[in-house]
């Protein structure tokens, strides 16, 4: 079988294979390719068919193109499922009946797999009157909630749960609350959340203004813009949401200005679309198309790239023929402006292989190439495609002055002028989690490489596990061929290694290549502080971005137990008279465990007692903000405190909590395997008996604070990290995007 990793195979088994019952479906990889690869030519003459499906399984075959997993999964197989990956709803009136008529459209599309954007800019804010029933409104974010419950009920094609992107303008008078609302850990948990900043709100930033915030007219009341500002880069530092789109700039650089004003995006942010509006997806591997790799002459053959992305167009244009669509207007809005959104991915382990740095000049300049290739290729490809199918049906030759088209090359707009385009726009990059791992674990779209290898988990029939390797694409190659030469450290960066500058640098540099937007998160590691975060988002608006998303892990110190409050874990009952009695003030040292299970560190605190010159346990206390722990770690002090008063040789307590294994699989520290959390509490004790200066702080690590990873919802493993506006599971592939 075709696949670099064994991850590769059980993604294309879990997630792409088309089984039927008996004898049929995907054999291999080749008949998934074929299978696409046939259902797509559909669309063209019968008399080409053979040729066009021939060209479209060399695009695809070693993973060379690959078109969006609901393309993959549903292409050719009788589902009823559409092929499109993202939707934005229509907008949505304000009133009761037009507002439950848009959430039933959002229903049924996520139960045809489509991931869907609303604005919710239009409902009249929290205590706004209701004229003719004598009530007060109250507000978008209610009504938000009712999609949140909604999108957990209904589950979409492939098993994934429907993912939806929220957004609220800037000035609406919500915007407070709709900043502050993922602050409850329960709430709008299918909910991306993004702010509409428009340009008139920067100018009002930049020049310390008031912001007025106002519905169909009227002023509610007025804030201080950088107070704002402020509230929402605190609120996206504390628990990384929202994100911001600024909106206007997205709408002066639309291909299709001319023919709609676009007011949401799909729940990744790399698509802004109009009411209704649909798009396809596809990303090729630039991974895959290094000639020479680490080579000094290392080098993608435009040329071939070119091509490549010729048929992807091509093929994506097919798509929207050959698809089934939730509703009548979205069927009507893709067909009539036929937009498409090829992207890339691959592009850090690219970089790679060039011997270039992510973020550096040398990794911009190769980007600003290869973009510059594809967004050529694919305009010139779509005009030949009018030529010979036909114009999108609402083009106009106004397209023409649109900017991104006034910066193609001469003889592009020349072809253009004569045939007009085939489609209203072209390119766009996307998330691309579970298709990359699907590609040998090739980093994902544009973003970073995540970590060059893990460990994996893997669930036998017996329901024990064992453990395997997994390596980014790149360590890969260079190990097959290099064997265990340290590769170079240059090009060799991950997102644990790069600062937000060079996460910006590259996607301001993308962005100038790509017509729609780009799905791109800024991970910072947890200790940035606030002063470093809090102009992300500004400098991103100053680099040309169309908007903008960051991701820093979110736990918050939890209050370490004073020791001069001992009755909050205090036995119920006093010690016996035998026991020591407890000073008033003990002498301890604090440690920190940070664990993958939890959102908020825990903090051990052992306090000892000195007798006879010696100094020995007495107590101790577990504390975090995180109350599904509460009551076991309250016994637990209590236990292990009683234990430590009564002196004597205490080490047998380490043992035991070392020794606790956690069905669902502990993590690893430092290169050896920490079973569960109480063992790491005991790691904790025995490194204080074994400490010659107990009194010095320290610190168990078992995951480093910026890649914190949280439990993975499917396979249940400490692995999942988020990753271009999506959740990622580094072991089972479950991606969700919401």
């Amino acid at each position: 079988m075709p696949f670099d990793a064994e991850i590769s195979a059980e993604i294309w088994n879990a997630k792409y294979r088309f089984r039927v019952d008996g004898d049929g479906g995907d054999g291999g990889v080749e008949a998934t390719w074929s299978r696409v690869a046939a259902a797509i030519a559909e669309a063209e003459p019968a008399r080409a068919r053979r040729h066009w499906r021939t060209q479209f399984e060399t695009a695809l075959s070693d993973f060379r193109f690959l078109p969006a997993g609901r393309i993959i999964a549903g292409a050719g197989t009788g589902r009823t499922v559409t092929l499109f990956n993202c939707f934005v709803m229509g907008t949505i009136p304000d009133n009761l009946d037009g507002i439950f008529e848009h959430l039933r459209e959002a229903a049924l599309t996520m139960q045809q797999g489509g991931g869907v954007g609303m604005d919710f800019s239009t409902i009249r804010p929290a205590g706004a009157p209701v004229r003719g029933v004598g009530a007060q409104a109250s507000g978008p974010l209610s009504f938000m909630d009712a999609w949140d419950a909604m999108c957990r009920t209904v589950m979409s094609a492939g098993q994934r749960r429907g993912a939806m992107m929220g957004c609220l303008r800037i000035d609406h008078p919500d915007i407070e609350h709709f900043i502050d609302a993922k602050r409850d850990p329960a709430r709008l948990r299918n909910f991306n959340v993004s702010v509409l900043v428009t340009d008139a709100f920067m100018a009002a930033l930049s020049a310390d203004q008031d912001w007025p915030l106002q519905f169909d007219g009227q002023t509610y009341r007025i804030v201080r813009a950088r107070d704002l500002w402020a509230r929402l880069m605190r609120a996206t530092y504390d628990v990384a949401e929202p994100g911001v789109i600024f909106i206007d700039r997205v709408n002066a650089e639309n291909n299709l200005a001319y023919c709609e004003t676009v007011s949401a995006t799909n729940p990744c942010g790399e698509q802004p679309l109009p009411p209704y509006g649909a798009c396809l997806l596809g990303s090729i591997n630039l991974s895959r198309l290094v000639k020479r790799p680490f080579e000094p002459d290392a080098a993608i053959d435009l040329e071939d790239l070119e091509q490549l992305t010729a048929t992807a167009v091509r093929l994506l244009d097919n798509v929207i023929d050959v698809s089934r669509y939730p509703l009548r207007e979205q069927e009507e809005e893709a067909k009539s402006k036929r937009r498409i959104g090829l992207g890339v991915t691959g592009l850090a382990d690219a970089l790679i292989f060039c011997n270039a740095r992510y973020g550096a000049a040398d990794g911009l300049a190769l980007t600003e190439s290869w973009l510059r290739s594809i967004r050529t290729a694919a305009y010139r490809a779509s005009a030949k495609l009018a030529a010979e199918k036909g114009a999108f049906p609402a083009y106009d030759a106004a397209i023409l002055d649109r900017p991104t088209l006034a910066s193609l090359d001469e003889a592009t707009r020349g072809l253009i002028a004569e045939h007009g385009l085939r489609n209203g726009c072209l390119t766009t990059i996307a998330p691309t989690g579970t298709i990359s791992l699907l590609a040998g674990n090739t980093s994902s779209g544009i973003e970073p490489v995540f970590a060059f290898s893990y460990q994996r988990r893997v669930r036998q029939q017996d329901n024990s596990f064992i453990e395997e390797p997994v390596q980014d694409y790149a360590l890969t190659l260079w190990r097959r061929l290099h064997g265990d030469a340290p590769p170079p450290e240059h090009s060799f960066v991950s997102a644990q290694t790069l600062t937000p500058t060079d996460h910006l640098a590259m996607q301001a540099t993308a962005q100038r290549f790509i017509d729609s937007s780009i799905s791109k998160t800024v991970n910072c590691p947890e200790d940035i502080a606030f002063e470093e975060f809090s102009d992300i988002y500004a400098r991103a608006f100053d680099l040309g971005c169309k908007g903008c998303t960051t991701y820093r892990p979110n736990a918050v110190t939890g209050s370490i137990l004073s020791v001069e409050k001992p009755d909050q874990n205090a036995p119920l009952s006093p010690p016996p008279a035998a026991l020591a009695a407890r000073p008033e003030t003990l002498i301890g040292s604090t440690y920190k465990i940070k664990w993958p299970e939890s959102e908020h560190a825990l903090y051990v605190t052992i306090n000892d007692i000195e007798e006879n010159g010696a100094r020995r346990p007495f107590e101790i206390f577990v504390n975090s903000k995180n109350m599904e722990h509460y009551a076991w770690t309250l016994a637990l002090t209590r236990m292990i405190s009683a234990v430590f008063r009564r002196g004597g040789d205490v080490t047998f307590v380490a043992e035991e909590l070392k020794a606790v294994f956690d069905p669902r699989g502990g993590s690893w520290l430092n290169g050896r395997y920490v079973p569960s959390l109480l063992a790491a509490i005991g790691d904790v004790i025995q490194r204080h008996l074994d400490s010659d200066t107990v009194s010095a702080p320290a610190a168990v690590t078992v995951a480093p604070p910026q890649t914190r990873p949280r439990f993975c919802p499917k396979c249940s493993a400490a692995s999942l990290i988020r990753s271009e506006g999506c959740d990622k599971c580094l072991e089972c592939g479950y991606s969700k995007c919401s």
